[in-house]
């Protein structure tokens, strides 16, 4: 984990192997790096001049400084305009330059006010240093870079809102760090029953209630709808539940829910096998809760949070469900399912039903990798965001936007759930037509019990296929900073 701090002063005098500076595009050094442009014999306003370094989006440049002060000065661009979203973008990129140098100990400089901003350019450091080597055979020492142990934010004074944002973004950073180790690890290793460990872990460090069921606990249940999901492998399924006590004893939670399906075959209706390597990643809505939930426990938020996990593998095998099979689900629906692939929202069916009944959340929030049809929509950029309340809607988008974690609203109109007749029971898990992000949706609206509700489509935010520049490929830590804020402004 890289530890977090901050700093007052002159970046001039900070004696690090590596100083980053974010600057916009086409604009004079600021004023206040005037004592560092001199301490490095004007190299940054040469740079500046020249052109050689212009501050576009993603530009980096390394120079190297004087006998005092820093050691290295990497010049980050931002582009057009500094905004929390670019100051977050260039922390993360500067931090996974530090960590590819493998200098062990950097800072980052920015020039815009603000808690948010505070918050991005803190929580960047590790979100772009983040390196998942727990399998790999360490490498001699000779060869072995440091990783970046420490990452450092300049501020124009250490008052109480830079120490309180410290906190959050300390909070903030291991819960996305816990939520990715679960994401890379492979499906052999984070089954279902290591994420209920995990979640034991949690409640453990921070004393919270962690209730775990198995098969035969969710079968008393009457949860045959998540049980058909996982009738075709070995594995116990599980079913975990984490309640977060920080606000008075009869106030109604929060929910949060994930969809942890550690690896999708597609079940009988098998996906193809190019590619089917990244459905490792098809539990990273459960990893956002479990994140969420590491950093809202270390944040000691006001407020009551309920995060609830349905964990299996989809395999197919001679006990799998099969397509037009018809299960009922925990609140008494009968389900076809007419492709087994759609699985997650027959886990999340029985999951969010038993929450709204048995906890009467104030409002729900699930998160799930749960359609193709939502990368399709809007590519690796946006999380999709539907819903049955508006205002929950709206407070989700919002706290999408200040996570940095943009969302987009697609309708969930009922006209969609003519797509979800069924011949034989009371709905079908896909429809028959287009639409395929939101007819997920209607169909887990069928079990949200009139709790309001909002539903994030993560399927092509969660993880990248393909490099990302301030990114590598692998998870991205969303959604746990959206679940985080969301909280947050609702605890206020």
């Amino acid at each position: 984990m890289t530890a977090l701090a901050l700093r007052s002063g002159e970046p001039a005098t900070a004696r690090v192997p590596l100083l980053a500076v974010a600057l916009p595009q086409n604009r004079a050094l600021p004023r206040a790096l005037g004592p560092l442009d001199r301490a490095t014999g004007g190299v940054l306003t040469r740079a500046l001049r020249s052109g050689d370094f212009r501050g576009n989006r993603d530009e980096t440049f390394v120079l190297y400084g004087g006998d005092q002060g820093p050691e290295r000065v990497m010049l980050v661009g931002v582009g057009a305009q500094m905004t929390p979203a670019a100051v977050a973008r260039a922390a993360t990129l500067a931090g996974r330059r530090a960590h590819a140098l493998g200098v062990g100990r950097a800072a980052f400089w920015y020039d815009l006010a603000g808690d948010t901003a505070l918050e991005h350019a803190l929580v960047g450091g590790p979100l772009g240093a983040w390196e998942y080597r727990d399998l790999r055979t360490p490498p001699a020492p000779s060869e072995s870079k440091r990783p970046l142990a420490s990452w450092t934010v300049f501020v124009p004074k250490l008052d109480g809102a830079a120490r309180g944002a410290l906190r959050a973004a300390q909070a903030v950073a291991e819960g996305q760090r816990l939520a990715r180790t679960l994401a890379m690890m492979p499906g052999n290793l984070c089954t279902p029953e290591f994420i209920a460990q995990t979640a034991r872990e949690i409640a453990e460090r921070h004393k919270l209630a962690c209730t775990v069921r198995g098969r035969k606990e969710m079968e008393a249940l009457g949860m045959r709808s998540f049980l058909a999901v996982a009738q075709g492998t070995p594995q116990d399924p599980r079913f975990v539940v984490l309640e977060y006590r920080g606000g008075k004893p009869d106030d109604p939670p929060l929910a949060l829910v994930g969809k942890g399906i550690c690896f999708d075959t597609g079940g009988i209706s098998l996906k193809p096998a190019d590619r089917m390597e990244w459905m490792k990643f098809d539990m990273c809505g459960a990893a956002g809760v479990l994140g969420a939930m590491e950093a809202i426990a270390r944040m000691h938020l006001p407020i009551n949070v309920v995060g609830a996990v349905g964990a299996t593998t989809n395999m197919p095998s001679g006990t799998a469900v099969k397509p037009g099979d018809v299960v009922k689900a925990y609140n008494g629906k009968t389900i076809e399912i007419a492709n087994t692939d759609a699985e997650g929202r027959l886990v999340l069916a029985d999951v969010l039903s038993f929450v709204a009944r048995h906890y009467k959340p104030q409002a729900m929030v699930d998160a799930a990798t749960l359609t193709g049809a939502i990368v399709v929509a809007l590519g690796n950029i946006a999380t999709g965001v539907l819903g049955t309340d508006q205002g929950v809607v709206n407070d989700v988008l919002a706290a999408s936007t200040r996570a940095n974690e943009p969302g987009w609203q697609l309708p969930a109109w009922p006209e969609y759930r003519e797509q979800l007749k069924s011949d034989v029971a009371d709905i079908r898990n896909i429809g028959n037509k287009g639409a395929g992000a939101i007819t997920a949706t209607v169909f887990m609206a069928e079990f949200t019990e009139g709790v309001p509700w909002a539903h994030l489509d993560i399927a092509g935010t969660a993880y990248s296929e393909t490099d990302l520049v301030a990114l590598g490929r692998g998870p991205t830590g969303v959604p746990v900073r959206t679940f985080v804020e969301f909280v947050r402004e609702r605890a206020r």
